[in-house]
């Protein structure tokens, strides 16, 4: 089982810029397909991004695409999710999670293994 740790969220102004890191245990990190959702108040869980082992492989949600990106160092076992151009609407927990399978995918079904989360707030 993996454990992950989530952490960078906080308070930003719209416009502004935060970078989330997810910290991975186990030996065998690289091999693992990674994705960032997240969970405003009162609404479902959504996808925001994805990136396969090796880090060339990458997916956005439409709302994120062009202001977030996700990236990868293995050899931290460390995901991240820089994220510019904050919204209101961006405000909620971030959660970073394992998926079951080798394939990119989008769905939070696909993931098996997910970190506590951390609290990101936008205010305008």
């Amino acid at each position: 089982q993996v454990q992950l740790v989530e952490s960078g969220g906080g308070l930003v102004q719209a416009g502004g810029s935060l970078r989330l890191s997810c910290a991975a245990s186990g030996r065998t990190f690289s091999s693992y397909v990674m994705g960032w959702f997240r969970q405003a108040p009162g609404k479902e869980r959504e996808f925001v991004a994805v990136i396969n082992w090796s880090g060339g492989t990458t997916y956005y949600a439409d709302s994120v695409k062009g202001r977030f990106t996700i990236s990868r160092d293995n050899a931290k076992n460390t995901v991240y999710l820089k994220m510019n151009g904050l919204k209101p609407e961006d405000t909620a927990v971030y959660y970073c999670a394992v998926a079951r399978y080798e394939g990119i995918t989008n769905t939070d079904t696909g993931f098996g293994s997910w970190g506590q989360g951390t609290q990101v707030t936008v205010s305008s």
